[in-house]
């Protein structure tokens, strides 16, 4: 017996495996992927502008990663005692200017070097609602708790999305000719905008996800995360207790989905291999001290140095530092 309407995901022309460099950018959904792909030791930079939700944010980061060398003092603004950038998150903000600087241009660096040579760059957009902040006539990637009434709300209309794009991704895959865009949507819903509010915004995305696909065959492809959560799982029992974020279980199943439809052979075969060493890694005993602890310390090194040894092009360095 059936019990679900399964998704169908694309026959994609490509897999990803561990020599694969991937920058990934965009909703917190991003995060959920990017985060197991970090702990399978792919090579992958997550999020360096922090979590972005709307297409025209995702963007004005890439715009960034092609034309600056840097932030700079003049890129930050400071309210409520705090310096930030109207380009990141909460996550980078300080009540010192240089501190905040120094996070920002830490993260730019590494997501630079990482744009140059990445195989593949996914982006997550989680909502076409923008908010335009009144004082430069620009959209934020996050409002950081400034009045409401300093900024503009509106919904991006297709057409704009579409152009965004379409005048930017040129240049993009004219710096990284090998590129190819894995896009998805965030099942993740923005209930602020309503009930109907959030279907037209997911609608917008979905739509403008379609032309786009269309004008780079070869270059941008979907992966529905959207539908998987909402046809496949489609139960409240797979959200958070706020009804709005998926749950890990929703996660993990999602990423068994990309798992199968977009890793390599190879690919999941060293993820086998990896296990066992991860258990040890998040095994945490109740007293740090013993032969049994000792033991298990013993057999983690060992184990380590042996994958080491096999594999030594992962990306050892996403492993906690007190293991190397």
């Amino acid at each position: 017996m059936k019990l679900i309407t399964e998704v169908t995901i694309p026959n994609y022309s490509f897999q990803l495996d561990h020599q694969s460099p991937i920058l990934m950018m965009g909703s917190c959904f991003t995060e959920n992927i990017g985060k197991v792909l970090e702990k399978y030791l792919f090579p992958v930079c997550v999020n360096p502008f922090g979590v972005t939700y709307n297409p025209q944010s995702v963007k004005r980061g890439l715009e960034a990663l092609l034309q600056r060398e840097a932030y700079t003092e003049n890129d930050l603004d400071h309210y409520n005692d705090l310096w930030f950038s109207f380009d990141h998150y909460t996550g980078f903000s300080s009540p010192d200017r240089d501190d905040t600087l120094k996070k920002i241009n830490l993260s730019f660096d590494v997501a630079k070097r990482m744009l140059q040579t990445a195989h593949f760059l996914v982006i997550t957009w989680g909502t076409a609602w923008v908010y335009t902040y009144n004082n430069t006539g620009k959209v934020v990637c996050n409002c950081h708790k400034i009045p409401a009434s300093r900024f503009t709300r509106s919904r991006l209309t297709t057409k704009e999305i579409i152009g965004a794009y379409e005048s930017f991704l040129p240049s993009l895959f004219e710096f990284n000719p090998n590129l190819k865009i894995l896009l998805t949507v965030s099942p993740v819903r923005h209930w602020k905008e309503g009930a109907h509010g959030n279907q037209l915004s997911k609608a917008t995305l979905l739509l403008a996800q379609e032309a786009l696909e269309k004008l780079y065959p070869d270059q941008l492809f979907y992966f529905p995360s959207y539908e998987i959560v909402m046809d496949e799982l489609r139960d409240y029992r797979f959200y958070t207790s706020d009804m709005v974020h998926t749950s890990d279980q929703a996660s993990q199943y999602v990423w068994e989905r990309f798992n199968q439809a977009l890793l390599s052979n190879d690919a999941r075969n060293i993820i086998q291999e990896l296990e066992p060493l991860l258990k040890m890694v998040d095994h945490r005993p109740l007293m740090d001290e013993g032969e049994a602890f000792r033991e298990m310390v013993k057999q983690r090194s060992e184990k380590l140095r042996i994958l080491k040894n096999k594999y030594p092009l992962l990306a050892w360095d996403n492993m906690t530092t007190s293991l190397k």
